[in-house]
């Protein structure tokens, strides 16, 4: 069974554990992702599990916004294990569609360059920067904006 849900302070330590899967965060813990979803605007979880067992996390993104202008996605991530299976769209699918996000015009993200496609795909629109990578070096991240549907 899959889950969308709103994140709270409360989610730190499963929020905490589907970082550290990923080398960008290593230096999170518990109590900056908890601080961190209490001063988030909009935090979704994609929850994962049976009916017999508790829920694993399996995909977050936080919303930092003023609501009025602009909102960032931040922090997507799916767990490692389970990308491929469209976790990222279910989860991306409930940032765009949030209810408190619908009046903002500028929905924007930060990406690296070979996930453009992802985004792209969920109704993102490229627009370009090149920034230092914790691998060392510089890549091209990409500034994208959620491409509202007009009709």
């Amino acid at each position: 069974m899959t889950e969308v849900r709103e994140l709270t302070p409360d989610d730190a330590p499963a929020l905490t554990a589907l970082y550290e899967e990923y080398e960008w965060w290593e230096d999170r813990d518990v109590e900056g992702v908890r601080t961190a979803l209490a001063e988030t605007e909009v935090a979704i979880g994609v929850e994962e599990g049976d009916a017999e067992s508790e829920c694993d996390l399996v995909a977050a993104a936080r919303v930092l916004t003023d609501y009025a202008y602009y909102a960032t996605v931040f922090d997507v991530i799916v767990a490692a294990d389970r990308r491929g299976e469209g976790l990222g769209e279910t989860l991306l699918d409930a940032v765009v569609d949030h209810p408190d996000l619908q009046s903002v015009p500028g929905l924007s993200l930060l990406c690296r360059e070979g996930l453009v496609p992802f985004y792209e795909s969920v109704g993102f629109e490229v627009y370009g920067r090149d920034v230092e990578v914790p691998e060392g070096g510089t890549e091209e991240l990409v500034r994208m904006t959620y491409a509202h549907d007009e009709s």
